[in-house]
């Protein structure tokens, strides 16, 4: 006897992807994604040496193999997974490498006395990244195991934030902010993984008290105000965003970590007073510092003219703007600029590298799969069925949103400069393999959203199989 067909328990709700459909787009655009990756590094190679170099062949083997493996994992252990997250990413840490190299090559042809290429550094921390990246789905079933973890979390990332400060100059400080650890040669930025850390706090703290900070006592021009003595954990969240600027002399990872915890708690509450009560507190923050510390009177006379102080502390931001107004619309194309002009061009400021080179619509293009990547972020978020999976992607997708306006801003002008790094983009490895345990992180949770929900009751038998029921009416 032949059985009836079944219900399969862990097929796709109606009207959406199944999981060989989700990772055959996956598929499809991370070999799009390789083939721009390495068509840059080509032209790149072309216009700047006018040749093919033999390390294109080796690079492109490697740079494959990597997110062939991770498609695989993803679609063995997270397939019900957004299947823009990962090429995104990877159209973003390939244009990072193709931009890293041609500033090699740029260096090599003005004599530089730096003989070490940091493209293939970038690589190996790409394939370090990736490693954790594997290594947080396979041992990550749940992203929910971690609000267990929250106060753990919280303490780890907090020295991480504390260690640069407490260290010699000559161990953290680099161009007058102390965000580093170096030591023997290696250098490290742990603020990169504390804000991992703290962002899982948040999300971890916010659910457990969502339902007292939206309280409010009263209404003041038609916003809901809440109550003083709730005013607690963003008063603290505001210390510590201060502590950090003034003793690491950080503006960048002092926004970025209070923006995110700002915003976090506007998502918890739904209530827009949040977020004018913790602009108002960085706004007074920040203000204070200006008259107390030096560092930070400098970063902001700079950033109101920077060719006032073209010869010293604006040269970076006037250089980039004279590259990017060099780069137009269209862009010198890829090899014929100058973005070796540009002080630390590969980290801070390659931005303006790509401005310079693929134009305005290029950067506006790069801008745009920043834009998917976030969106598929905040999409996760929307649809999660738990709360603290709804907190903790919104928290990610914000944070890499944030860092890239935070980012872009100090490069044009818009905001003075932060010293952070354009995630997946620039060179770093810090960086880099904290954004990728970042998007294993939002991977994870897509993959929980997605995935249908089981079934309460046993399994309903084929219609074929059904006893006869009598209904009475």
């Amino acid at each position: 006897m032949t059985a009836g067909p079944t219900t399969d328990p862990r097929a796709a709700a109606p009207g959406t992807a199944t999981p060989p459909k989700r990772r055959n787009t996956e598929l499809a655009l991370l070999g799009f994604a390789v083939v721009i990756t390495l068509v840059a590094q080509a032209i790149v190679d072309l216009t700047v040496t006018g040749s093919l170099t033999a390390e294109l062949a080796t690079f492109g083997l490697w740079f494959t193999a990597l997110w062939a493996v991770a498609h695989l994992v993803v679609r063995r252990w997270a397939p019900y997974a957004d299947p823009l997250l990962l090429p995104s990413v990877a159209l973003l840490v390939g244009l990072g490498l193709s931009f890293i190299h041609r500033l090699d090559l740029a260096a090599q042809q003005a004599g530089s006395s730096v003989s070490r290429e940091d493209a293939p550094i970038q690589l190996v921390w790409a394939t370090l990244g990736m490693v954790l990246f594997v290594g947080v789905l396979l041992v990550l079933r749940d992203h929910r195991l971690l609000s267990r973890f929250a106060y753990t979390l919280a303490l780890v990332g907090l020295v991480l934030l504390a260690i640069p400060a407490v260290l010699p100059s000559s161990l953290s400080e680099v161009n007058g902010a102390k965000i580093w650890i170096r030591v023997a040669g290696f250098s490290i930025q742990p603020g990169e993984f504390a804000k991992i850390c703290l962002t899982v706090f948040f999300a971890a703290y916010l659910v457990d008290k969502r339902d007292v900070l939206a309280l409010a006592s009263r209404r003041v021009m038609g916003l809901e105000l809440p109550r003083g003595r709730d005013l607690g954990p963003v008063l603290v969240a505001w210390m510590l965003s201060i502590l950090v600027l003034v003793f690491e002399r950080d503006l960048g990872s002092s926004l970025l970590l209070f923006g995110i915890f700002v915003v976090m708690l506007y998502v918890a509450t739904e209530r827009a007073s949040w977020l004018l009560i913790g602009l108002g507190l960085f706004a007074a923050g920040a203000l204070v510092a200006y008259q107390i510390f030096g560092h930070v009177q400098q970063r902001v006379d700079s950033w109101l003219d920077p060719f006032a102080y073209y010869d010293g502390s604006g040269f970076q931001v006037a250089q980039a703007l004279f590259g990017l107004g060099t780069g137009g619309l269209f862009g010198a194309g890829l090899g014929g600029g100058r973005p070796d002009q540009v002080p630390v061009a590969k980290s801070d400021f390659i931005a303006a590298a790509v401005g310079e080179e693929l134009g305005l619509f290029g950067l506006v293009a790069v801008i745009i799969v920043y834009l998917v990547l976030v969106e598929r972020g905040l999409r996760t978020s929307l649809i999660c069925r738990d709360a603290f999976g709804k907190l903790l992607a919104a928290g990610l997708a914000f944070a890499i949103a944030w860092q890239v306006f935070v980012v872009l801003g100090g490069v044009t002008g818009l905001l003075p400069l932060t010293g952070l790094t354009t995630p997946f983009l620039a060179y770093g490895g810090s960086s880099l393999v904290a954004n990728f345990v970042l998007v294993a992180l939002l991977v994870r949770i897509s993959d929980a959203a997605r995935r249908p929900a089981a079934p309460t009751g046993p399994p309903k038998p084929a219609l074929g199989d059904a006893p006869t029921e009598v209904v009475q009416t």
